[in-house]
């Protein structure tokens, strides 16, 4: 049976993301910078982190959003750092949750409180190129169009219904840096532009389908 969720944004008061990050957080600025703007529907209420002091924290204190740390390390096993994951992000209140560059599963608990509404970016054109590597996996087999993809979060590694998707042409001279970089601006503008439509106009999940009114 179809899912449906929001709009998010039509009480006027703009919707709460909560965005995951692992790294240099570059996608989460793009949402920072985008949600300035009032008409984006949106806005960054907390983003939490795997790992103590990476620059995408940095960004988030710098932007005065509160910011969380759930190291995998510090607890006994994966389902203990799941439950404490989903109660932090729970605490927020999120109307969407936003993995941008999260490098951890999250498991059932997690999925059970926020499935449906906890999005992931992926920089390959899935079902294609899943994992860690994809614009290296994406050169090595000689494709000549390259891309990413947003989609709905599921217990499987980059499996999830998919939301919206960008190609990036494969240049002849590229190298796995390169590729990169225009992955990554194809990816941040179509993260910012999709989060927007689904706050401000609904999402449904029927199966393997996302529609977006």
């Amino acid at each position: 049976m179809p899912e449906s969720y929001g709009p998010l944004a039509e009480s006027g008061d703009p919707a709460r993301l909560v965005v995951l990050v692992s790294g240099s957080g570059t996608n989460l600025q793009a949402l920072l910078d985008a949600s300035q703007d009032s008409s984006y529907g949106a806005r960054v209420v907390a983003v939490g982190a795997d790992r103590e002091g990476t620059t995408g924290v940095r960004r988030a204190e710098r932007a005065g959003v509160p910011t969380f740390c759930v190291p995998l390390g510090a607890f006994a096993d994966r389902s203990a750092w799941d439950a404490a994951l989903t109660e932090q992000v729970a605490s927020y209140r999120p109307d969407l949750v936003v993995s941008a560059g999260f490098l951890k599963l999250v498991g059932q608990h997690f999925l059970d409180r926020f499935g449906g509404i906890y999005v992931n970016t992926h920089n390959a054109l899935l079902p294609s190129f899943p994992g860690i590597h994809g614009p290296r996996d994406a050169l090595a087999h000689g494709v000549k169009v390259a891309g990413a993809t947003l989609f709905v979060v599921d217990r499987g590694v980059d499996t999830g219904a998919i939301v919206a998707q960008v190609a990036v042409p494969v240049h002849d001279d590229d190298d796995e840096q390169r590729l990169t970089e225009r992955i990554k601006a194809a990816e941040q503008r179509q993260l910012v532009e999709q989060v927007g439509r689904m706050v401000r106009q609904g999402w449904t999940i029927d199966g393997r389908k996302v529609t977006i009114p």
